[in-house]
């Protein structure tokens, strides 16, 4: 990431849910027979993320 790029409420913190293997996938885990996995995993940081900062800016 660049040093110079400034993030508004980047040290915020954000929770997401997940099952263990879509965190484990997310650290590096491969699962094969489930391909999905990771891409769920993904797909739930990003909408957290996104509902937290569409909420930060509507504060």
């Amino acid at each position: 990431m660049n040093a110079n790029l400034h993030i508004p409420q980047g040290d915020d913190t954000i929770l997401v849910e997940m099952t263990v293997k879509e965190a484990m996938a997310l650290s590096g885990e491969k699962f094969h027979s489930d391909h999905k996995v990771e891409t769920e995993a993904i797909k739930k940081v990003k909408k957290s993320l996104e509902n937290r900062l569409i909420s930060g800016v509507s504060q």
